[in-house]
């Protein structure tokens, strides 16, 4: 459709509630120009002036340099704020994607997808008729009121849904089919809305998501390193520990070299963001012998993690706290099986302890943050990492939370004391004999 002359100046800012959503304001005569074109790349209204993105894939900054460009290809003025600029120009990973295999590209696209089901559902496109909880995921069936696929079967939620058959004539097929492969944990309509996806709505709907975010937050704040802290580490690592050497090659890289000429460690003074490496710590097998494994930590990184890792390169300690997942469960960790990995949850969703034991480079994983998709800080761990240099890890880790609360002691009966007269006591309210109703297991 033809638009009005472009004269209009668009002005795009990371949301101050909801990382990383977008908002666009708009001014100039032709803003209503500029505002249909908008709509068209995905922003929706939620002021006279002003326009949101907000995607469960979480890639609004990339999605929002596209739509600056093609904006200015058609003659707008367009303006990216700093912070989100520099969100554009990182090529953050998802920390515990399940499909590792996928290139970032790939990647994109299964969260391009799950973009565009996630939008049928919420326009109404796409009607769910039922759900279930398939283990590890959510699982639906629904029906499109136009289209080839008009009947399909859903997999999984948030940036992972995706249609996995529509090879179905008739919705009642669609239906019988899923009810046979789901048989009692099948629910009807649709499954309750993710926090994600509550969040979204309620951004989309000019709310701020603060309600959502508080019912979703963790129990604890995530510990992350402040500016500084890594440098004054390293600067004290030099100052108190004499088995350590000190070599700058550039002026942006700093190596420490172990006495023992088996340990390296490397730290990068200009890791700023969350994704960039600050840290590679790696053992060898002799001064001149072949690396046996290494490891990667990011800019935010609490530092007692980063001294328990050079800690033990320094002194092995002669009692360790035992496996990394008796540990964890000492901890109140919770565990979980997914097909690729085994993940520990810390209390209040504020770290994950990961491992992918047929993985080489990063076999083992420990990142936090209040967004785990796009943790505040990860450790990346290769194969071969000793067992008691992972259980030190897991108890410097879940010694960064606060301990969970202990259970309130059971409180004994107190006996009633004897009637007098010889009369029976009167007997308490009678229990309910028809079967007891539990929570709904609906996922």
């Amino acid at each position: 459709m033809p638009y009005a002359h472009a004269d209009a100046h668009i002005r795009f800012t990371l949301h101050p509630d909801h990382h990383p959503a977008v908002i666009a304001t708009t001014s100039g005569p032709t803003s209503d120009a500029a505002r249909s074109h908008l709509h068209d790349l995905g922003f929706r209204s939620t002021g006279p002036t002003t326009m949101v993105l907000t995607r469960i894939d979480r890639e609004e900054p990339y999605y929002t340099a596209k739509a600056a460009e093609q904006l200015r290809r058609y003659g707008f003025t367009t303006e990216i704020d700093t912070a989100l600029q520099e969100e554009i120009d990182t090529e953050w990973t998802w920390a515990n994607y399940p499909m590792p295999w996928c290139t970032r590209d790939e990647i994109r696209e299964v969260g391009a997808e799950a973009q565009r089901i996630h939008d049928d559902i919420a326009e109404g496109q796409l009607v769910i008729h039922l759900h279930a909880d398939d283990g590890q995921n959510t699982v639906a069936v629904g029906s499109y009121a136009t289209g080839v696929r008009r009947y399909v079967h859903l997999h999984g939620k948030n940036h992972l849904r995706q249609e996995s058959d529509t090879a179905f004539g008739t919705e009642a097929e669609a239906v019988a089919e899923f009810q046979r492969l789901y048989s009692v944990a099948v629910r009807p309509g649709p499954a309750p809305l993710t926090d994600l996806e509550q969040a979204v709505r309620q951004l989309l709907a000019g709310e701020p998501p603060a309600t959502t975010e508080q019912i979703s937050a963790p129990a604890s704040e995530p510990p992350v390193a402040e500016p500084g802290e890594h440098e004054a580490f390293l600067a004290a690592l030099f100052d108190e520990e004499r088995q350590w050497e000190r070599y700058r090659p550039f002026d942006e890289t700093t190596i420490a070299s172990h006495e023992s000429l088996t340990v390296r460690v490397e730290f990068d003074h200009e890791a700023r963001h969350r994704s960039d490496v600050a840290w590679t710590i790696a053992e060898y097998d002799g001064p001149v012998g072949e690396r046996l494994w290494h490891a990667t930590l990011t800019a935010g990184t609490p530092v007692p993690l980063i001294r328990t890792m050079l800690q033990y390169l320094d002194v092995p300690p002669r009692v360790t706290p035992g496996a990394p997942n008796d540990v964890l469960h000492s901890a109140a960790w919770h565990p979980a099986s997914h097909p690729t990995r085994t993940t520990w949850e810390a209390p209040g969703r504020a770290i994950v302890f990961e491992s992918t034991p047929h993985a080489t480079a990063d076999r083992w994983a420990l990142y936090g943050g209040e967004d785990l998709d796009r943790a505040a800080w990860t450790v990346r761990l290769s194969a071969r990492v000793p067992d008691d240099l992972l259980a030190q890890l897991a108890s410097a880790a879940a010694d960064l939370l606060p301990a969970p609360p202990s259970p309130a002691p059971r409180q004994q009966p107190v006996a009633r004391p004897p009637a007098p007269h010889g009369r029976a006591c009167p007997a308490g309210p009678r229990p309910a004999t028809g079967p007891a109703r539990g929570p709904s297991s609906a996922p």
